[in-house]
């Protein structure tokens, strides 16, 4: 790891798992019900704007002296928030639905797998799609916004 880069908690600690409690819970929509996997979602929502408080507060100390700093916390806080609501809630949280979804209607052709069986391995395919997705989302989300909303960054 590069001595010079500042570890973000939010993006390259563990902390960057509470993000995705919202895609255990569509792993487990079918178990645990839509009540549960709401509460889910509001951790994946705290977490982003736990993120989105951390990185505006940040910019806010960094650029006070400066001229233009409420344009520079401004930018800082919609692009923390886009970014972390598109790869931390919405592209993941419906990527998973729709591999549990998928992978419960091909399950469901197979009429010798009990239903219980069936529902946990929907959960377990979702589980283990989680880590595969989490990287090319978060790099997707980077170039959707390096292509847009970072083209006019404050300087």
């Amino acid at each position: 790891m590069n001595e010079n880069k500042t570890v973000d908690l939010y993006r390259d600690t563990p902390v960057r798992y509470l993000g995705y409690a919202n895609e255990v819970g569509e792993a487990f929509r079918s178990i645990i019900g839509t009540k549960w996997v709401n509460v889910t979602y509001g951790i994946a929502t705290l977490y982003v704007l736990a993120d989105t408080g951390h990185k505006s507060v940040k910019s806010y100390k960094a650029n006070i002296n400066e001229l233009n700093h409420k344009s520079k916390v401004a930018y800082t806080t919609t692009d923390t928030l886009i970014w972390q609501l598109l790869a931390s809630v919405a592209i993941p949280g419906f990527a998973i639905n729709r591999v549990c979804a998928f992978s419960y209607y091909l399950l469901q052709k197979r009429k010798s797998l009990p239903t219980s069986s069936r529902t946990w391995l929907v959960t377990v395919i979702g589980l283990t799609t989680i880590p595969f997705i989490i990287k090319p989302i978060d790099r997707f989300v980077d170039y959707i916004l390096d292509e847009s909303l970072r083209k006019f960054q404050p300087k």
